[in-house]
């Protein structure tokens, strides 16, 4: 059979292997891939002396074409080329073109095997002498599977993108920016990417690329890019190195389902209409890590999110979780200025910073209660731009504010908000409950379960952090780390960490979890000694001020202030920041307007059993 790859440069095999020579000839390849591509793979007689042989006498061009016609039965069979009157057809049968096989990968939307077969433009360097007309057809064709092929490669870098699969979208990048270098649409994603690493400087030099390009070619900068730079630069600059052991920031690990699922919420909730999305997992399996890579996709996409974080302590706080939500960067989203008064004035009333934001709005009359105030500065924000907002640990608010969750998604029920709730598996709130129950029936969204490391996880984990190792290394480390943590993703994270800083496996042993235990139930003695050595380890590595903060907020609490801290652990303004952002970055602490909190509970525990002395605990609290 004939198979022709016109997506780049023009090959022609028969029967997997290269055409003779004869096949090849030009005017008879252009005739054959006409036909294949003709619409119901016919023309007539007339058309294809028209476009191959236009300069010969009749005659001439008849017996040029008799002959082309010969030559293509010889290799395709009599009964696949047929001439019907004054008609030449292909059959279905007769060759394959990779533009079919194209198709049919788009159709199903399948990018990863679509995107490998673009290696060019079409028939790229392929002319035919004295040939006009069918030159004016191979530019036309040209433009339309280059529109085709810039489409499916873009699709492609979204899908890894949206999987979280940054790396992954590399290729298709680079492969569009070959058939249009200056393709603001691609240049875009190259900036989104880089954006997402935190690398915000990369993404800048990358745009200033881009603008250079195009005040050279005297072309504009379409308004989208102009926007996506802006929102970059509004972002905020990641303070340590994005390579090495010491940056903690994992990739993103067996959830691109999960992401890619509640990406499409956010997609749906742009076009009009809230959503909840509820994400439901033990503890340490990734709920905060996800929901970070949904914010930064949220920021970069043109919408703005809020961020609350439960602690144990917010259950005995009625509406713990709406304070925390307007303490959470709402007040800074654009749009909230344009809110009813009364609404600003009973934020103002409860939370300090509205007060000083809105000063005009105080003397307002106090005729809304706090979740109906929230509920209508929510509104006014999402005319501005579509809001996500985030209930970390969402298990540990108190009833009211649980109440208050399904108020707002009654209340708002026609607005761009997706509520993105994290909690664990067991026990669940009943009001959570509730919601889950409801989705899918009269409230849109989804409910989504993060399940344990399989070894593949954990093996994709090894050669991120331990790029060195050999093959064997690699799969000996994954099968002890998946025994040591159980599956566990941040016991994972941890000990490839640790072991990446000189961690030797070969003196810790143990498994974990304890039966019946949870990651939040297990104290620090239940974990096996890798885990805890991981954890010591890590800590070692900080720099001493980071050192000394992270036992600060060990001691103090679940949930400490930045000023407590840098008190307990004796640190001036500037290396308290410092020592902050390290802790941040670093994935140790999470930070929110209320304060500090560990990312974990048991790392926390095992900073303040074993990294604090009861003198030193003693004296930070004094302090």
């Amino acid at each position: 059979m004939i198979y022709c790859q016109t997506l780049g440069p023009l090959k022609v095999t028969l029967d997997g292997v290269e055409a003779p020579a004869e096949l090849l000839w030009r005017k008879n390849v252009a005739l054959l891939i006409y036909l294949a591509r003709a619409p119901a793979r016919r023309c007539t007689r007339d058309h294809a002396i028209g476009l191959l042989w236009p300069d010969k006498e009749e005659s001439a061009a008849r017996q040029s074409l008799r002959e082309a016609i010969s030559t293509l039965r010889r290799y395709l069979g009599n009964d696949h080329l047929r001439t019907v009157s004054d008609q030449l057809e292909l059959t279905a049968q007769a060759v394959e073109v990779d533009t079919d096989r194209f198709d049919r990968f788009v159709a199903a939307r399948d990018w990863g095997r679509a995107t490998p077969l673009i290696r060019g433009k079409f028939a790229d360097g392929f002319t035919v002498p004295d040939a006009s007309a069918f030159d004016d057809w191979l530019l036309v064709e040209q433009g339309h599977w280059l529109r085709r092929s810039m489409d499916a490669l873009i699709a492609h870098a979204e899908e890894r993108l949206d999987a979280g699969d940054l790396l992954g979208a590399d290729e298709p990048v680079r492969r569009a920016l070959q058939l249009d270098p200056l393709s603001q649409r691609v240049w875009r994603i190259v900036i989104w990417r880089l954006a997402l690493t935190g690398d915000r400087a990369a993404a800048l030099e990358a745009y200033d690329r881009l603008a250079s390009e195009l005040a050279r070619e005297q072309a504009p900068l379409e308004p989208e890019t102009e926007a996506l730079a802006d929102r970059v630069r509004r972002g905020r600059e990641r303070a340590l190195p994005t390579v090495g052991v010491e940056w903690r920031r994992a990739p993103l690990v067996a959830r691109e389902a999960e992401l890619a699922e509640i990406l499409g919420c956010w997609r749906g909730v742009r076009s009009g209409g809230a959503a909840v999305v509820i994400v439901a997992a033990a503890a340490g399996s990734g709920k905060t890590r996800l929901a970070e890579e949904v914010m930064a996709r949220v920021a970069l996409d043109g919408g703005a999110w809020v961020a609350t974080r439960a602690v144990p302590a917010d259950r005995d706080q009625p509406l713990a979780g709406v304070v925390s939500l307007a303490r959470g960067g709402l007040c800074d989203a654009p749009g909230v200025a344009a809110a009813a008064p009364a609404a600003l004035a009973a934020l103002g009333r409860v939370v300090g910073e509205w007060a000083e934001h809105f000063p005009a709005a105080q003397s307002a009359a106090a005729t809304l209660d706090l979740v109906d105030a929230v509920t209508e500065i929510l509104r006014a924000a999402s005319a501005e731009q579509p809001l996500l907002l985030v209930f970390d640990d969402a298990h540990w608010l108190d009833p009211a504010s649980l109440t208050a969750l399904e108020t707002l998604l009654r209340n708002l029920a026609q607005v761009p908000v997706l509520l993105l709730v994290n909690t664990t598996e067991e026990p669940e709130p009943p009001t959570l409950a509730q919601l889950r129950a409801r989705l899918g029936r009269d409230l849109r969204g989804v409910a989504l379960h993060l399940r344990s490391f399989d070894e593949g996880a954990i093996d994709a984990l090894v050669r991120w952090a331990l790029p060195s190792y050999s093959a064997e290394e690699t799969e000996r480390l994954s099968r002890r780390i998946a025994a040591d943590s159980g599956g566990n993703p941040l016991l994972a994270v941890e000990i490839c960490h640790a072991v990446a800083q000189g961690l030797d496996l070969e003196r810790t042993s143990g498994a974990w979890p304890r039966p019946l235990h949870t990651l939040d139930q297990t104290l620090p003695g239940d974990l096996p000694d890798t885990i805890v050595a991981a954890i010591r380890v890590g800590f070692n590595c900080l720099t001493p001020d980071a050192r000394a903060a992270l036992a600060a907020a060990a001691v103090l609490g679940e949930r400490v202030g930045a000023k407590r801290i840098g008190a307990a652990a004796h640190l001036a303004r500037a290396a308290l920041d410092a020592a902050l952002d390290e802790l941040e970055w670093q994935r140790w602490l999470v930070a929110e307007p209320r304060g500090y909190s560990f990312v974990a509970r048991i790392v926390r525990d095992v900073v303040r059993r074993d990294m604090v002395t009861p003198g030193q605990a003693r004296r930070m609290l004094e302090a």
